[in-house]
C-alpha cells in the first residue's frame, strides 16, 4: 500500500536518460508508481516541484567500516543524498581480523585494536544488522586486514603457501558470509611486499563466487601504467571485474599523464571488465608518509597521536614552529594522517568527466580533522563541476552516482528510479546544490539537499538527520537472487 507520495518532481532515472516530470510513489521500501499517481488515503505527500527526484547516491569508495557503527546516522553521507556505501577499500576491512595490538598504518585509519573484533566476516555483517545504520552497506574484504591476519607483523615479504591458503580460507568464509569481494591496497606497507601472484591466487576465489576485485594500485606516480597492468592482469588471470580506485596521477612530474592512463584504461574496457571512481579533489588525504611530501604542493594534518593540537595545520607551519624541516617534523607527529595537495585540476577534470568513471568519496570518517571530500563529495560533482564548470550534463552526473555504480557492484534493484525498484531516493535543487565543506570546514553539510529516503523511509530531511535507521547489510547472495 503507498505510504509516500513525491508530487511534482523531475526525474533523472540514473540511466543516463533525458529527465521527465513524474510523481514517485513509494509504498514499503519500493518504489510502487511513476507518473500521474493518484491521492491514497493515509499516504503521506511531499511536495517537490522543480526538485530532482534521482536515485539515492552510491558512494563506491569509502572507509565506513566503523563509521556504519559508530555514527549511525551517517550524517556525512546521508547530507549528500548518498543512500548506499562501499566499504573495506584500499586493502582495509574490519573484518575478517581480531587485533589485541595496535593496527598497523593504514589500518589505524578506521580504527583501534579494539574496533578489530570481527574474526569472522558474518560476525561484521550481524553486527550491522543488529545495529542498522541510516544507510546501505555493501561490504568488501580487505587484503591487508587478511594480511595481518595471517602474517601478524612480519608483513615485509611474499606471504607463504600456508599463509595465503590461511588467507584464502577467511576471505571464502567472507563470501559466503556475503561480501561483495576483495579489495587491495597495494601501495601500502602491509601489501607492498605482495606480489601479483599472491593477489591472483586470492582473486581466484572471486570468479565462483560473482564478486568483483578493486584496488588502491601499486604506483600512481612515475609507474602508474604498469600498475594499471597489474591490475588488469589480476582481473584477466582471475576472470573478475576489477575497479581501479580513486583513479589519478600524483606528484608534479606527472601532471598531463591522465591523457596517457585513460586512454590505456578504455582499451582495457574494450577486452575485460574494467571499472574506475575517482573523486573531485586536486587533494588526497591518507597517512602521514614521507615519500608524499616531496610530490606535495601543500600538506595538511589531519589528526597526530602524539600531537593531537596540531590536527587542522599545514606541516610547513608545524616544522616553522617547531625549528626543523619537514620530515623531522613528520617523524614527530607520527603517527598521522594528513592532505596532500599533489594532482593537477586538467587532470581531475579529465577523469570526472570519463565516461565509465564512477564517483566514490574516499572519505576518512575518523580523521579529527578530515579531507572535506567526507562530506562533499556528491554536491561537489553536482554544483560545481555539473552546474557550475559544465562538465557533463546533469543526466551524465547522476548516472555517474547512481546507474552506472550499481551496475558495476552488482547492486540489483539499486541506483535505478523504477517501479519495483528499492526506494533509495534523493531530491535535490539543481540551481541550489553544492558542497560547503572546505579544507578550513570540512565538516560542513552541502546547501542543496532536501529530501533523502533509504528503503522506503526518510533518513534526512530539512537539513538533519531523521532518527530513521532504515540501511541493510546488502549481502552479495541476495542481490545476485535479485538480479537474476
Amino acid at each position: 500500500m503507498t505510504n509516500c507520495i513525491l508530487r511534482g518532481g523531475i526525474v533523472i532515472d540514473g540511466t543516463g536518460a533525458p529527465r521527465f516530470r513524474a510523481d514517485v510513489a513509494l509504498a514499503g521500501d519500493r518504489i510502487a508508481a511513476l507518473g500521474e499517481v493518484a491521492k491514497t488515503a493515509g499516504a503521506r505527500e511531499i511536495d517537490v516541484s522543480g526538485k530532482i527526484v534521482a536515485p539515492g547516491f552510491i558512494d563506491v569508495h569509502t572507509h565506513d567500516d566503523r563509521a556504519l557503527l559508530a555514527s549511525p546516522d551517517m550524517a556525512a553521507k546521508a547530507s549528500q543524498g548518498v543512500t548506499t556505501v562501499v566499504t573495506g577499500n584500499c586493502g582495509i576491512s574490519l573484518a575478517p581480523l581480531a587485533l589485541d595490538r595496535a593496527p598497523p598504518p593504514p589500518l589505524d585509519l578506521i580504527g583501534t585494536e579494539a574496533d578489530y573484533a570481527y574474526p569472522r566476516f558474518s560476525d561484521y555483517l550481524d553486527r550491522l544488522d543488529a545495529a542498522p545504520p541510516a544507510i546501505n552497506a555493501a561490504c568488501l574484504v580487505g587484503h591487508s586486514s587478511l594480511r595481518v591476519g595471517a602474517m601478524g607483523s612480519d608483513l615485509d615479504r611474499p606471504a607463504r603457501a600456508d599463509e595465503i591458503a590461511a588467507m584464502s580460507k577467511r576471505l571464502q568464509e567472507a563470501l559466503d558470509a556475503g561480501a561483495i569481494g576483495l579489495s587491495s591496497g597495494l601501495y601500502y606497507a602491509p601489501a607492498r611486499h605482495a606480489p601479483a601472484a599472491e593477489i591472483t591466487a586470492l582473486a581466484a576465489r572471486l570468479g565462483p563466487a560473482g564478486a568483483i576485485y578493486t584496488t588502491h594500485m601499486r604506483d600512481e606516480a612515475e609507474q602508474v601504467l604498469d600498475s594499471l597492468d597489474e591490475s588488469f592482469a589480476v582481473g584477466a588471470a582471475a576472470g573478475v571485474p576489477v575497479v581501479i580506485s580513486h583513479h589519478k596521477v600524483t606528484g608534479r612530474a606527472n601532471f598531463g599523464r591522465t591523457v596517457e592512463t585513460l586512454p590505456k584504461i578504455a582499451a582495457a574496457i574494450s577486452q575485460q571488465q574494467v571499472g574506475l571512481d575517482a573523486y573531485p579533489y586536486i587533494a588526497s588525504s591518507t597517512v602521514l608518509h614521507n615519500d608524499r611530501l616531496d610530490a606535495s604542493l601543500k600538506v595538511l594534518i589531519t589528526w597526530s597521536k602524539t600531537a593531537p593540537e596540531q590536527a587542522g595545520r599545514e606541516l610547513s607551519e608545524i616544522a616553522r614552529d617547531w625549528g626543523v624541516d619537514l620530515r623531522v617534523a613528520a617523524a614527530r607527529l607520527q603517527p598521522a594522517g594528513a592532505i596532500y595537495w599533489m594532482m593537477d585540476e586538467a587532470d581531475v577534470r579529465r577523469v570526472l568527466a570519463f565516461e565509465q568513471t564512477m564517483i566514490g568519496s574516499d572519505g576518512l570518517p575518523h580523521d579529527v580533522h578530515p579531507h572535506p571530500r567526507l562530506w562533499g563529495t556528491f554536491p561537489r560533482v553536482l554544483g560545481h563541476y555539473c552546474r557550475d564548470t559544465g562538465l557533463f550534463g546533469l543526466e551524465a552526473a547522476v548516472r555517474k552516482m547512481t546507474g552506472l555504480s550499481a551496475a558495476r557492484f552488482g547492486l540489483a534493484a539499486r541506483g535505478v528510479v523504477r517501479p519495483g525498484a528499492y526506494a533509495d531516493l534523493t531530491v535535490f535543487d539543481a540551481e541550489t546544490v553544492i558542497d560547503r565543506a572546505t579544507f578550513a570546514e570540512p565538516t560542513r553539510p552541502a546547501a542543496g539537499i532536501e529530501h533523502v529516503f533509504v528503503n522506503g523511509r526518510p533518513v534526512w530531511s530539512e537539513g538533519a538527520p531523521t532518527g530513521e535507521r532504515s540501511g541493510r547489510a546488502l549481502r552479495r547472495q541476495q542481490l545476485q537472487a535479485e538480479a537474476a
